[in-house]
């Protein structure tokens, strides 16, 4: 399945990568970016794998981080994965949209 990245997303993804780079070292914003794109390989394999959404059907929530997860839609006729948004973990889950 191919992954497209919505602008939410890419901005989100960018403000985690911002922070890493304030207050973490380039080691952590490396090791950041290793783990988000080793699930973004196994999503691509196996969209199903993770938890699914309660709240929007066809969405479901990829953990990359104890802090850090992604929120991905599934086309399956398209054979395409959306992602969504990325959640920081810490944050009131009932604030989440998805």
């Amino acid at each position: 399945m191919k992954i497209f990245w919505s602008v939410k997303a890419q901005e989100e993804y960018g403000k985690v990568l911002e922070y890493l780079e304030e207050h973490w070292s380039i080691q952590e914003v490396e090791r950041f970016i290793k783990k988000t794109e080793s699930v973004l390989n196994a999503i691509q394999e196996q969209p199903l794998m993770y938890v699914k959404s309660t709240k929007k059907k066809n969405v479901c929530k990829a953990l990359i981080t104890k802090h850090n997860s992604f929120f991905y839609y599934i086309k399956p006729l398209k054979k395409e994965i959306i992602l969504l948004s990325f959640w920081d973990n810490r944050k009131n889950p009932r604030k989440r949209s998805y």
